[in-house]
């Protein structure tokens, strides 16, 4: 069974605190139950780590390839100026999606550059956590095979 991470970045705990107008009242636990759940239904496992700190998700992403078959990523404001995590995804044979909750586009300049799309197999922004299932069926029926 195939088996992938997701890694939520910086102030993605504050979920359900942090602009609801924005990102909505569901936590990050809500997310991850729903994406649990789907992982189920889908016949895959899933894994969640999260972090504030740019240092923790480079290790994670360095160890995802001993474990998992591909990467779910919203690094968050990372996404904008992190360098360290591009790097990171660029040395890895994983496939890596990066998500967002919310539109990129739709928001403040700063947020419409991504330093990680070019090194990320796909980027998927503004469905809400609909955003993550996305990236997740497109992990699974592409790289579904490796376990």
């Amino acid at each position: 069974m195939a088996h992938f991470l997701v890694i939520n970045g910086p102030n993605l705990n504050q979920l359900g605190k942090r602009e609801p107008d924005k990102y909505g009242n569901q936590t990050l636990d809500d997310l991850e139950h729903g994406l649990f759940r789907f992982a189920e239904e889908k016949n895959f496992e899933v894994t969640f780590f999260q972090s504030n700190h740019e240092g923790d998700i480079i290790d994670s992403l360095h160890e995802a390839e001993k474990h998992y078959a591909g990467v779910v990523l919203n690094a968050g404001a990372f996404t904008h100026y992190s360098y360290a995590i591009r790097d990171a995804i660029a040395g890895s044979s994983l496939p890596v999606i990066e998500v967002h909750i919310t539109n990129i586009h739709q928001r403040e300049e700063f947020r419409h550059q991504s330093v990680l799309a070019a090194v990320c197999k796909g980027q998927i922004s503004g469905f809400g956590f609909d955003s993550y299932k996305l990236a997740l069926s497109y992990l699974t029926e592409n790289w579904g095979g490796k376990d």
